[in-house]
């Protein structure tokens, strides 16, 4: 819901607000009183293009301002996270344009592009007369209406599974084969730097075991003579330390046997001794296990050799040369067995363009079931509405893939182009004249008529119809009387689903109204300025009763008012 609409320094406008409400939103005022500016404006806002021409004389800028409610406007909230912009119950669109050239767009004060502002505009109103801001003269938008119309979220959500997981296959089906021609250039480079690595064979921790191997090694005539040594005192001399401590320890048990206070030290000697026993044993069977051969020195130096010059080659150390000889592994396999993963994958590709086929038809086939309820409903609208010899049709095409290209999808064996919607190309058709041949609805001339005939599609798709906000400027263009009271009674069913906002002329829309505003045109000192007021009750009934009958409010006129408007005379 549009709350509040602010614009200043545009055109006539000086500065005015105007706060809407939920419902029949109507705006009348006298031909030239600067309806169509407002209107211009909230294009302007929507991200219609601008001009330094709307700055109003003796300003520097333009700005105008809107605040809308957007609880529950999913598509509008996602815009706004995906952009990082910040995602409140209401959204405040800013346009400023400067005289100096310079257009400035925000989105709750975050500077944003001008593609920006367009696209969260399609997402909240549909502005309805000589704009471009018109979703029923965007062609692409019509598949979206029908869809709404057809309630066909379910099958859909089904279909964009599919196409979401045929989009990552022929990912990876683009990707595989890109890498295709890279594997092959670099398979002869991979086989030789694994025959390289798998000829060392290195282990990640073995280079510390290979250097302390070889520090013993190299020291190994010293570590036998000091072996050697170590054993003679300990064990092995005449005069060892073993026996010497033997010596003492027979003395000490001598001693505790006339003074009892020496049998802890017995214990002690005993327990040194058996100490002393097990490394003259540890010495021992080490230096009976010292190699002093060479040949086992020199194969630890040239593995060591092996194993630094693998590191230099393939990342600094044997970790990165393990991973490295993992990755080309990988990918010389996947070189070696190209061509059945390659088959693998497609079809895997060719199933899921088979299965994205199937629903699409399925798809087709109820939008061409519902094409022809919507067009006998909105032609019995428009028939409503003053367009008594409608034919409204609703196209429905498909478009054979070329062969050469990848982007198609699979239905009864035909390869068709397809995108997010499914295989179907859906316009809307229209004459309005009797004997015409229906033409794109894009390029219906008439703004009053495209104004009905949305009014008339809006009709029938009030409940599904996610915009929820309808402008509608020259509306009662070329209607009068019956029909014109036809138009009002349609707006006033279609508020109780959308706000709308409407221009008219005719007392017979007016008189419907939730809420009226008045736009007047005022001269001040040697200025013209237009400005909009909200109408009073009392206000209203003259306002209408001026519409019926001019400048000159007659009594008559005031109690047609009051008729239309379903007052009792007071």
């Amino acid at each position: 819901m549009l709350k509040s609409l602010l614009i200043k320094d545009y055109a006539l406008i000086e500065n005015i607000e105007v706060v809407f409400e939920k419902g029949l939103n109507i705006i009348t005022g006298e031909t030239g009183a600067g309806k169509s500016i407002l209107i211009d404006a909230m294009g302007l806002l929507l991200g219609e293009r601008a001009s330094t021409e709307v700055v109003r004389k003796g300003a520097d800028k333009s700005v105008v301002e809107g605040i809308f409610e957007i609880t529950g406007n999913k598509k509008v909230q996602n815009v706004l996270v995906k952009n990082e912009i910040e995602n409140n119950a209401e959204l405040i669109v800013r346009r400023e344009v400067s005289l100096k050239g310079t257009n400035r767009c925000f989105l709750n004060d975050t500077p944003v592009t001008l593609n920006l502002i367009k696209e969260v505009g399609d997402l909240l109103v549909d502005l309805h007369g000589q704009h471009e801001h018109q979703s029923l003269l965007r062609s692409e938008t019509h598949i979206e209406m029908l869809d709404e119309f057809a309630n066909m979220d379910k099958p859909l959500a089904e279909y964009l599974k599919n196409y979401d997981e045929l989009a990552k296959l022929l990912r990876e089906q683009r990707e595989l084969r890109e890498k295709e021609s890279l594997l092959k250039e670099k398979r002869e480079l991979y086989e030789f730097q694994i025959k390289e690595i798998d000829a060392v064979s290195p282990q990640e921790d073995e280079e510390q075991k290979l250097e302390d191997e070889l520090k013993i090694l190299q020291n190994s005539e010293r570590l036998l003579s000091l072996s050697n040594e170590i054993y003679n005192i300990v064990y092995d001399s005449e005069d060892s330390i073993r026996d010497r401590l033997a010596e003492v320890k027979n003395k000490l048990s001598e001693l505790s046997q006339i003074d009892r206070s020496f049998s802890e030290s017995v214990n002690e000697s005993e327990s040194a001794l058996a100490l002393l026993n097990e490394i003259s044993s540890q010495v021992r069977t080490y230096k009976d296990r010292i190699d002093l051969d060479p040949k086992n020195l020199e194969q630890i130096r040239e593995r060591l050799g092996a194993l630094t010059l693998l590191k230099k080659k393939f990342g600094g150390s044997l970790k990165a040369v393990i991973e490295h000889r993992k990755r080309i592994g990988e990918e010389y396999e996947q070189a070696e067995n190209f061509s059945g993963k390659l088959k693998e994958l497609n079809n895997k590709v060719d199933q899921s363009r088979r299965s994205c086929g199937d629903l699409a038809k399925k798809l087709s086939a109820e939008r061409k079931s519902v094409s022809k309820k919507i067009k006998k409903e909105i032609e019995e609208a428009l028939k409503s509405l003053g367009i008594s010899d409608s034919n409204f049709q609703v196209k429905i095409e498909n478009e054979t893939a070329d062969n050469g290209t990848e982007s198609f999808i699979i239905v009864d064996s035909t390869k068709y182009k397809y995108d997010s919607n499914g295989f179907d190309k859906i316009e809307f058709f229209v004459s309005t004249n009797l004997g015409e041949d229906p033409k794109p609805l894009v390029k219906v001339a008439s703004g009053g008529e495209v104004s009905r005939i949305m009014l008339a599609l809006k009709s029938i798709l009030a409940k599904s119809d996610k915009l929820p906000i309808l402008i509608f400027d020259e509306i009662d263009t070329g209607v009068s009387g019956r029909i014109a009271q036809k138009v009002g009674q349609a707006l006033k069913s279609l508020s109780e689903y959308h706000q709308i906002i409407a221009i008219t002329h005719l007392p017979q829309i007016a008189g419907l109204a939730h809420l009226h505003f008045a736009v007047e045109k005022k001269k001040l000192g040697e200025r013209v300025v237009s400005s909009i007021r909200k109408l009073n009750d009392h206000e209203r009934i003259e306002e209408v009763a001026k519409l019926m009958s001019g400048e000159k409010i007659t009594e008559t006129a005031l109690n047609g008012a009051r008729e239309l408007m379903g007052l009792a005379k007071n």
